[in-house]
């Protein structure tokens, strides 16, 4: 590095000239002081040290600074900045020079213009890589080859990195598709290349539009199925083809299952639809969900995803507890005990019997004493029950919030004419119940005429309302079931809730009377159902609709908390499907080896993801009477991810696996945007040039200027040091006038 230094002056005319008379006048008071003196020698030096206190004064009026020039030995820099991401793999790009560029609101291949193939991105910067294309500048500067290294399209970092390797930096070529989905925005970065005046030259590769494809973008599988009972998938895919056309989807499992459906693709949108398929056999299962190639795509590795199912013959346990045993108990306790992944235990109080209890096995004779012995139950049917003597208790009612909201069980409240459910309001139930009711109608509405159910958009698509496997035979079936004669006193629903059907024909000031509401509280569901006459849908069809309902309302509600299970430990997360880049709420239950919830210990995971990265997540307690315990986790990548739950205190082990959907942040595909390059060659002051006129590139950064020296200025006429050096002169020249007697 070759340094050059001088002293520069900022003066004008009149500072000069104030500089001059303020040392002529000066020199001649000093004359007359030093011949007042008889010509003392003292004097004379006192009189000489006021002269270069004045003289270095008009120096500083003039603004004198000190300057250093520093210029590099070495030739100045040009760095190559290539996008090696996976987007440019896209085939799209072809010469501008060959054809004219086809309008972006064109869903045609660039091919179509000229008849030529489209090469790939990468293929069309080949040129900028061979170094003979910049022979002509190595004379002058040295050529750099920069390539962008993420999973995702950084730009800024690359950017930022290139200008503080090399100091001597006199421009930047920068090609890519300008998709970037990493780092900061790449202006951030060419802020910084305007500040030291570095140009950035860029080269916009790939076309604009959407390439002519169907993409599957998501196939929603859940974590596990029953071996028997049918699985709704939803899928969704998006076609940029310019008309719809009509597909057949194809649903395969690793056991040879097949099944197909045929879809209307809508054009140039998302399209959304959901297969069922039903399970023959026990086992882990990866399914894969195709769409066929159509005539008019260009990427056929985008049409099908692959996703694991665990196929379980479960047994949930399931507890009723009722008051009198009313019809819609009577059929909803067959339901439940003819169903052959349901346990069920019902409690019947008898108020005025004297007596607890059933005449089968089905029953037991008091509401269960323990947290140990409530845990295990899946879900929670309450019937027309209340606090009252000989029912419900305040500890019990805590016992069951806690259960819903720190264990993932789910709770139905369905209540009866006798309005005891209206007495829970005073209990901690009161924050799970998920409508308002009315207090002073405590035995809710009959008619001796038959009320509907009418299903809302939501109920609609809702799985527990799919008694039909269409959505209009689904419709069709809820407006032809036979209707009820009750109804509870509901005013409406609350804030947060999910409302799936309301009455056909009552409403009030908030609209039609909810009566099928559910709702999320803490890591369980909460159901309710506002009529008693759901046993009535068997009338002509027998448990047709009746046992399929309740039979998705149980495995519904006890999903959740089934996900992963062993003797002593569960774990569910949150959301059911989670994407790549999306944070996972994890949740964990763990017991004691008696069975009660563990109330405090040390509880990790372990999750190795598909390429053998590893992190531990440690895990909060989050409610030490029933032993939960939660974490986050936010996976990076796509695919199976083993997970390995560890608790200190009871050495017990869970293993299980967690799927991650989703795609890589690149893809192959999209459409490039050279706006993003636009913006930053204008705000570096650089260009946006075509790949194809290379020789316009190699002129352009051939007739940039040398890059600027560094220089560094220091101003000495307001440097401390000189403000020291003057108050140090002043000082001696008063102390000297003392000594020689003047003052």
């Amino acid at each position: 590095m070759n340094s050059i230094s001088t002293l520069t002056f900022q003066w004008s005319p009149w500072t000069i000239l104030l500089a001059i008379a303020l040392f002529i006048a000066t020199m001649v008071f000093s004359w007359i002081a030093w011949q007042r003196s008889g010509f003392r020698k003292s004097v004379l030096l006192l009189e000489g040290l006021r002269l270069t206190v004045v003289a270095i004064a008009g120096l500083l009026l003039n603004q004198p600074e000190w300057v250093e020039e520093f210029r590099p030995n070495e030739k100045p820099v040009v760095a190559i900045l290539t996008d090696a991401s996976r987007s440019m793999e896209t085939r799209d790009h072809i010469s501008r020079s060959s054809a004219a560029t086809p309008p972006s609101n064109s869903v045609e291949t660039p091919a179509s213009s000229n008849g030529s193939p489209p090469i790939t991105r990468l293929e069309a910067i080949a040129p900028l890589l061979d170094p003979e294309s910049w022979r002509s500048l190595e004379q002058r500067v040295e050529i750099v080859f920069e390539k962008t290294t993420s999973d995702g399209t950084d730009l800024a970092t690359p950017l930022v990195e290139i200008a503080e390797r090399h100091p001597s930096l006199l421009g930047v070529v920068l090609a890519s598709d300008g998709d970037w989905n990493e780092g900061l925005p790449p202006v951030q970065a060419a802020g910084r290349y305007r500040a030291r005046g570095i140009p950035i030259f860029t080269v916009a590769v790939g076309s604009d539009s959407r390439l002519p494809d169907v993409e599957l973008q998501s196939f929603d599988v859940p974590t596990f199925a029953i071996v028997g009972k049918t699985v709704r998938i939803p899928f969704s895919l998006f076609s940029s083809l310019p008309r719809d056309h009509v597909a057949t989807v194809t649903l395969k499992s690793s056991s040879g299952d097949v099944v197909t459906q045929e879809i209307k693709v809508a054009a140039m949108s998302r399209t959304s639809d959901a297969i069922i398929w039903k399970p023959t056999e026990v086992g882990d299962l990866t399914m894969t969900l195709s769409i066929p190639v159509h005539g008019g795509e260009l990427l056929e590795d985008n049409n099908s995803m692959s996703a694991p199912m665990s196929v379980r013959e479960e047994k949930l346990r399931v507890l009723v507890v009722e008051s009198f045993p009313r019809w819609e108990y009577r059929y909803l306790r067959n339901a439940l005990s003819r169903d052959p992944g349901v346990e069920v235990s019902c409690l019947l109080f008898h108020p005025g019997l004297g007596k607890v209890g059933g005449g089968n096995k089905d029953y037991i004779k008091e509401f269960p004493t323990g947290k140990d012995e409530l845990a295990p139950y899946d879900v929670v049917f309450l019937g027309d029950v209340g606090l009252e003597d000989g029912q419900l208790t305040l500890e019990q009612c805590e016992m069951l919030k806690g259960l819903v909201e720190q264990q993932a069980s789910g709770l139905v409240f369905m209540p009866g004419w006798q309005g005891r459910q209206l007495s829970l309001q005073e209990t901690p139930l009161a924050d799970l119940y998920p409508v308002i009711l009315d207090s002073a109608q405590p035995n809710g509405w009959g008619s001796r005429t038959a009320n509907h159910f009418e299903l809302t958009e939501l109920g609609r698509r809702s799985l527990l309302t799919k008694l039909a496997d269409t959505e209009d035979d689904n419709i069709a079936v809820w407006e032809n079931l036979p209707g009820f004669q009750w109804y509870a006193p509901v005013i409406k629903a609350k804030p947060g809730t999910d409302v799936l059907s309301v009455h056909g024909d009552i409403s009030n000031e908030h609209g039609r009377l909810p009566l099928l509401v559910t709702r999320t509280f803490g890591a369980g569901k909460v159901l309710f159902m506002g009529t008693d006459g759901a046993w009535r849908w068997r009338k002509g069809v027998e448990d047709l609709y009746h046992y399929r309902f309740w039979g998705q309302v149980v495995r519904w509600m006890a999903y959740r908390r089934n996900m992963a299970k062993g003797e002593s430990m569960r774990l569910y997360y949150t959301p059911e499907q989670p994407q790549v880049r999306q944070s996972i709420a994890l949740s964990a239950n763990v017991m004691e080896r008696n069975g009660e919830p563990l109330a405090k210990g040390e509880v990790t995971a372990r999750i190795v993801s598909p390429t053998g990265t590893v992190d531990t997540i440690r895990f909060q307690s989050s409610g030490d009477a029933w032993g939960a315990f939660a974490g986050r986790f936010t996976p990076l990548e796509p695919g199976k991810h083993a997970v390995t739950l560890f608790c200190k205190e009871t050495s017990a082990t869970l293993e299980t696996s967690l799927f991650v959907q989703g795609v890589p942040l690149e893809r192959i595909g999209q459409p490039s945007r050279p706006e993003v390059l636009e913006e930053i060659a204008r705000l570096t002051r650089g260009r946006t040039l075509q790949i194809d006129k290379l020789n316009e590139i190699v002129q352009s950064l051939a007739t940039l200027p040398e890059p600027t020296p560094s220089i560094r200025r220091v101003q000495l006429w307001s440097h401390p040091v000189m403000a020291g050096v003057l108050i140090v002169l002043l000082g001696i020249f008063w102390v000297g006038r003392k000594v020689v007697g003047f003052i």
